[in-house]
């Protein structure tokens, strides 16, 4: 960890919340301010079987996924967003993710329920939620308390060493005038270093554009299985305390999508055959 930062916050950070057999994940200094809608999903409580490993329908797969039946993600999207806002219909936006540093502005509730290839969504429209899909990736949530601003991220490796998050939120200060210190943000789940071994480029590219790139990466494995294990919550929490947040006003949801296949869908723990979650973020209609 790079010197003079604290740990990840973790502790007394994150609650979860069932409504009919739908767990929403939240952490308490999002859920403390009272215009802001916000969530992550777990693969819990829904009606998709086809990455369960059995017949019974259990899997809340929120990704249109090929091998998933469409309409079982219509259904599993609804009860997510029942959970979340307590309207089923709540309009959600979401991009199509390509693993970049493409930021979109929505600047109508109206507008196209997916505004294309990005990775990244800001928005001060109220009665719209902005959801970032992940399987292992890094989503992170971010409100300005002040402007009502929110800002959804999808940080991946790649869209991680193009500085999304940190770029992101220069986005909301250019265009929205946000302050760092009137910001919150919430990390959540994703592949842990424990489970996140890369190859020698990849640690290249973070040497290349982070002067703190050696404090996110050690070594696991013997022999020829040794590989350099990358932490992406920390990469972004980096880039977080970079763009002017406080330690003290990130939070981190702390679970491994690897380890925690009981829980999450993990694109690599499942070798590619997996579903998706959503995280959301977005502003209570008036």
């Amino acid at each position: 960890m790079p010197a003079d930062q604290t740990e990840l916050n973790t502790s007394e950070i994150h609650r979860e919340r069932a409504k009919s057999g739908i767990d929403v994940v939240q952490v308490a200094a999002m859920s403390a301010i009272p215009w802001l809608l916000h969530g992550f999903s777990t693969r819990r409580g829904g009606v998709s079987s086809v990455y369960s490993g059995s017949h019974e329908a259990e899997d809340l797969n929120l990704g249109f996924t090929e091998a998933d039946d469409k309409a079982n993600v219509v259904t599993n999207r609804e009860r997510f967003l029942e959970a979340v806002t307590r309207d089923p219909g709540f309009p959600l936006i979401t991009v199509r993710q390509v693993h970049s540093a493409v930021v979109k502005i929505l600047v109508s509730a109206d507008a196209d329920s997916n505004l294309g290839p990005a990775d990244g969504m800001i928005t001060a429209e109220a009665g719209v939620l902005l959801g970032i899909q992940t399987a292992d990736c890094i989503p992170v949530l971010v409100a300005d308390r002040r402007r009502r601003v929110v800002g959804a991220f999808h940080a991946g490796w790649r869209g991680t060493v193009k500085r999304i998050v940190e770029d992101g939120i220069g986005r909301m200060r250019a265009e929205f005038g946000s302050g760092p210190e009137d910001l919150v943000a919430a990390i959540g789940p994703g592949i842990g270093q424990c489970c996140y071994g890369v190859g020698e480029e990849v640690r290249s590219e973070f040497a290349s554009q982070f002067s703190y790139a050696a404090a996110l990466f050690r070594e696991a494995g013997t022999g020829e299985s040794r590989r350099a294990h990358l932490d992406l919550v920390e990469a972004n929490r980096q880039q977080l305390l970079d763009a002017g947040l406080a330690p003290s006003a990130i939070s981190a949801v702390g679970e491994c999508t690897g380890c925690r296949t009981d829980r999450y869908f993990s694109y690599r723990a499942e070798r590619g055959s997996t579903g998706r979650m959503l995280s959301v973020i977005g502003v209570k209609p008036a």
